[in-house]
């Protein structure tokens, strides 16, 4: 059997909320209705969607594959919905849209599949940049608004900032890895291991700053601006690497496993946040986006 277009719904529900209780409360319906639509959806599909664990759910590979999939589904529906929804011309409008370069990858695509549902009719231009560029841009008036590391934000007095999300750092370590069997991971541990570095929107600093505050020098082993390749260094077993839950997945892009674990000690975290220019007239379509993304937000 074919699986539904309401099992695709419940699916992205259940993925965007990570937990089917929250799932079936934004639905409105029993959480039972819920889990028989996973169920039937991942036996359609032959794979298994989400792993189980104590504090919800957390798609596997396949079901991050299937969640870009499910993305479009819904929105190549809705948009049918309003081209046959009324005679009245479609609701237009331009956002002018900042991103950095993480963002671009791990918050955008959500809000935008989201906001494109409900203003199908805006026209949306993205720039992508570094935070310290998209700010000009924003105090200028060339952008209606960004999506940004919070802690980029150098000219507070000029800026509005929404704090979308907290993400604190952990560690990734491939399987087996002597670190993955210790109770407690320390910072000194780290230490002693060769560093993958990110070096996209603050990644780096961040974590050699805080390495460098024990008094000695991490042993950087590579740096690179792609996220997927300090996921495939990490678990073929290059090094490990210190980053945010945020940009977080169990498998490399060949499907090895990335194992990781909380570090004792004060480790920094992210701010995802929303930000535009103070004093000036925020448009419907700024607004809206606005309002959707802080929807979008975990918890």
């Amino acid at each position: 059997m074919a699986f539904t277009l309401r099992q695709v719904k419940y699916f992205v529900a259940v993925a965007q909320n990570g937990a089917v209780s929250r799932a079936a409360h934004e639905l409105s319906i029993s959480q039972s209705a819920v889990t028989e639509a996973i169920k039937d959806l991942e036996a359609d599909l032959g794979v298994i969607l989400f792993e189980r664990h104590p504090r919800g759910l957390s798609l596997t590979f396949q079901g991050n594959q299937f969640l870009r999939h499910a993305d479009k589904i819904l929105a190549d529906v809705a948009l049918a919905r309003n081209a046959f929804g009324s005679e009245a011309a479609p609701e237009s409008g331009r956002l002018q849209l900042g991103v950095t370069s993480l963002m671009a990858g791990y918050v955008l695509s959500e809000v935008l599949s989201r906001y494109r549902r409900i203003r199908p009719g805006v026209d949306v231009t993205a720039v992508e940049d570094s935070a310290e560029y998209l700010e000009h841009l924003l105090i200028g008036g060339e952008l209606d608004v960004a999506v940004m590391v919070a802690s980029a934000s150098r000219d507070r007095m000029a800026l509005n900032t929404e704090i979308l999300n907290v993400s604190p750092f952990r560690l990734w370590m491939p399987v087996g890895h002597r670190l993955a069997a210790k109770e407690s991971v320390t910072l000194g541990d780290v230490t002693d291991e060769p560093l993958i570095m990110l070096r996209v929107d603050e990644m780096e600093d961040e974590a050699v700053n805080l390495l460098s505050a024990l008094g000695r020098r991490p042993r950087v082993a590579f740096r690179t601006r792609s996220v997927e390749a300090v996921r495939s260094l990490v678990a073929t077993g290059a090094g490990v690497t210190l980053l945010p839950d945020l940009v977080y997945r169990p498998w490399s892009l060949e499907g090895d496993r990335i194992e990781s674990r909380d570090v004792s000690g004060a480790l920094p975290v992210i701010h995802v946040a929303v930000v535009w220019r103070k004093g000036a007239p925020l448009s419907t379509e700024a607004a809206d986006f606005i309002a959707v993304a802080k929807d979008t937000a975990p918890g």
